[in-house]
């Protein structure tokens, strides 16, 4: 069993950027499909990117070209970079962990999740 520790959120200026680390304690974190996900408050949870094993992406519209997910695998570590940050974009942001391997957009296809980081975004 995979264990997701989430870090970096904080407070940051319109047009700002942030990166959010996800570190996963456990022998296979290497085989998962890892994702974010973000939930604004009165709003339900909502898909932000993903990246599976094999390095392939997906991406929300709502942040394409502004964010970035990536991993290390050696680190058992998955990053999202954001930059050209918004108002909207603040959230609680999630990291979770999923053995389908298609890098799926649902939250109903992870199975494991962290706790949470904020972020705000002052305009």
């Amino acid at each position: 069993q995979v264990q997701l520790v989430e870090s970096g959120g904080g407070l940051v200026q319109a047009g700002g950027s942030l990166r959010l680390s996800c570190a996963g304690f456990g022998r296979t974190f290497s085989r998962l499909t890892m994702g974010w996900f973000r939930q604004a408050p009165g709003k339900e949870r909502e898909f932000v990117a993903a990246i599976n094993l094999y390095a392939v992406t997906a991406y929300a519209d709502s942040v394409k070209v502004r964010f970035t997910i990536s991993r290390d695998n050696a680190k058992n570590t998955v990053y999202l970079q954001m930059n050209s940050l918004k108002p909207e974009d603040t959230a609680v942001y999630y990291c979770a962990a999923s053995a389908v391997q298609t890098a799926p957009i649902e939250s109903y296809n992870y199975n494991i999740w962290g706790q949470g980081t904020q972020v705000t975004v002052s305009s």
